[in-house]
């Protein structure tokens, strides 16, 4: 009796289990989407470690998605990890960050694979990606900001889901993780795509990516906000604020409780109205 070609271990998810791990929200005329699958296996981390010529974190998530979709017009906005992981600074010429095993750490991520050279290849290993997502044209620089005050509403919540891209413990020495949140509510909704990277005695940075739609008028406005300081300073403005040694440790693997401590050093709003699309 014939039995079944299982598919191997490390083998991509099939269309059937990428439909079913999809959530879909229609809020009109938008569509929201969001896929949440397991972390990557071999055969894909070394497909993708190929592609972006890096070596990729040890957590990545290279099939989750979130998307904001206005198929009148065309237009759409997208989040992976893989585009993410694309904006890493792969040439080293941004600075390279330095801590006490940096080399030994970079020699233990750089394997022999197909399209990695085994010589040890310079590149930002904090994966401080710059991502804003994927997007269709249309947005444009503006002055108008995201309306924090209708954000605020107690409005109820038709829609959430948090989905993690990528994460890396940078051989023990801090974190770097990249996650997008999305909530929608009746007639708006708010995404945030959140890069939150602490080297221990180095810096820490936060890179925020906001799209704020509304759907009765059809305005999409997307801000990117960075920060960034020297980690001795964020320790020093936590333990001013009055917290514990032990609260001090946790905060500093919040990244809400540290966020607003770090001066804004890059920020840009764009927007785009899509009512008018035929």
């Amino acid at each position: 009796m014939d039995h079944p070609t299982l598919p191997p271990l490390d083998a991509p998810p099939t269309p059937s289990q990428i439909t079913l791990a999809t959530r879909i929200h229609t809020q009109r005329p938008f569509h929201i989407a969001a896929r949440k699958l397991p972390i990557l296996k071999a055969g894909p981390i070394d497909a993708l470690s190929a592609r972006l010529q890096i070596p990729v974190p040890e957590m990545i998530f290279g099939d989750n998605l979130v998307s904001i979709a206005h198929p009148r017009s065309g237009w759409s906005i997208s989040f992976s990890a893989e585009a993410a992981l694309d904006t890493v600074d792969k040439t080293g010429e941004a600075g390279m960050l330095r801590v006490a095993y940096a080399r030994e750490w970079s020699s233990s991520r750089e394997k022999t694979s197909a399209g990695i050279s085994e010589v040890v290849r310079p590149f930002d290993w904090s994966y401080s990606a710059a991502y804003k997502g994927d997007e269709g044209p249309g947005l444009a620089e503006t002055t108008e900001g995201i309306p924090l005050e209708l954000l605020k509403r107690r409005d109820p919540i038709l829609f959430a889901d948090e989905v993690v891209l990528y994460e890396s413990e940078l051989d023990d020495n801090g974190i770097s993780v990249m996650s997008v949140k999305v909530r929608v509510m009746q007639q708006r909704m708010l995404l945030l795509c959140r890069l939150f990277m602490r080297l221990d005695g180095v810096v820490v940075r936060v890179r925020d990516t906001r799209v704020y739609v509304d759907f009765g008028k059809e305005t999409v406005i997307r801000e990117y906000t960075a920060r960034e300081d020297r980690f001795e300073n964020v320790k020093r403005n936590l333990y001013s604020s009055g917290l514990a040694p032990d609260a001090i440790t946790i905060a500093l693997r919040d990244s809400n409780q540290v966020a607003n401590l770090l001066p804004v050093v890059e920020q840009s709003v764009e927007s785009v109205c899509l009512a008018t699309a035929p």
